[in-house]
């Protein structure tokens, strides 16, 4: 049976969201219908409602969601109605890498995720006066009243923990951590360098905090972002804003030595540049920031010859089923703080949420239905 709903529609790239009637399908094998609790706002939602991405709209994106299972489809065993649930994104379930632990470099990950707007079959998730709209985004479509969700992308959690403060696990804040704990892996005395103070980079700042490195280095051009970072773990903070050359900061704030691990969260090819030129022998540099595709950096060959590695990361390259329950078990015994990111919304002033988003007055909106 089909699901009348209200949901948060772009009808074309660089327009509005718009709040209107749609009609979600009924939940297929391997689905479920969630009743949205919550919904974090991310760039990458922004970066599709703009028309940077070929995904089809009109459409409904949202892919930080969390709320209550409220009936499933055939072959559904993972959740039931009643249950809790962070929405992250889907994956095949068959290929080598979800296979080997690593979803987020599914086969199909792109079309199922981020440009398809239908299931894997080609059917549509989400219609209109008829007519179908793109959907299925990361396999949920949150910006929605209802959701019909990917039991691949569905993560049962503590109903203790209030859902509106966890939303955001879904996909800015495990990508943060996973670029330090999957890819870095800082040991005792590590230094790291975060470029970007957004959300991801704080993460990232705050997944630092729980790891033995000893030097954590947090770049950005807004002071009061940076403040927060000191708050949440960073030792030692540049504002790109007032040196002449991030490099040459992060080279006297190590003396000379540089950092181990770097990530790099802006998606500027120049931050790009000067977070590998700040990188120590054998230092690793995780990639984040999307630019738009296509996009090039220059690199000095010679100076990638002291054993440097500059790594691209899909959401943190967690495994979601075991990583979104330790983060949420982090979230409420403190050692998390991601409350101190975000800022709340009601679903209806989802447009002036991507407005504080857009100009640095929120740091992590999150819609409350």
């Amino acid at each position: 049976m089909s699901t009348t709903t209200r949901a948060a529609v772009v009808e074309s790239g660089g327009a509005p969201f718009t709040l209107s009637e749609v009609v979600l399908d009924q939940p297929g094998p391997g689905e479920a219908l969630v009743r949205m609790v919550a919904a974090g706002l991310c760039h990458t939602d922004l970066g599709v409602a703009s028309g940077a991405l070929p995904f089809p709209l009109p459409g409904v994106l949202g892919h930080e969601g969390a709320g209550v299972v409220e009936a499933v489809g055939p072959g559904v065993t993972s959740v039931e109605p009643g249950d809790h649930v962070v929405l992250s994104f889907t994956s095949c379930g068959g290929c080598r890498n979800c296979r080997d632990g690593h979803p987020a470099y599914c086969a199909t990950w792109l079309p199922l995720n981020l440009i398809g707007g239908r299931r894997a079959d080609g059917t549509s998730t989400i219609s209109r006066d008829g007519q179908d709209l793109g959907g299925h985004f990361f396999g949920q479509s949150s910006f929605a009243e209802r959701a019909l969700v990917d039991e691949r992308g569905l993560v049962k959690v503590d109903p203790d923990v209030p859902l509106d403060s966890i939303a955001p696990l879904g996909c800015g804040v495990q990508t943060g951590v996973g670029a330090v704990w999957n890819v870095l892996e800082p040991g005792a005395g590590s230094t790291l360098l975060v470029l970007g103070a957004g959300a991801v980079g704080l993460s990232a700042v705050m997944a630092a905090a729980l790891t033995p490195a000893t030097t954590v280095i947090a770049v950005d051009k807004v002071a009061a972002r940076l403040e927060l970072a000191k708050e949440l773990g960073a030792t030692h903070t540049v504002n790109a804003s007032e040196v002449a050359d991030i490099a040459e900061a992060v080279m006297e704030i190590t003396g000379g030595q540089g950092v181990d691990g770097a990530v790099e969260t802006t998606g500027s090819v120049f931050v790009l540049r000067k977070g590998v030129d700040s990188l120590a022998a054998r230092g690793t540099l995780v990639i984040v920031g999307a630019p738009p595709f296509g996009t090039e950096v220059s690199l000095d060959v010679n100076g990638m010859l002291g054993g440097k590695r500059v790594v691209g990361l899909t959401l943190g390259d967690n495994e979601i089923q075991t990583a979104i329950p330790v983060l949420v078990q982090l979230v409420k015994d403190g050692k998390l703080p991601l409350e101190r990111l975000i800022s709340r919304y009601k679903f209806e002033d989802i447009d002036r949420a991507v407005a504080d988003m857009s100009d640095g007055t929120s740091i992590k909106p999150v819609l409350t239905f």
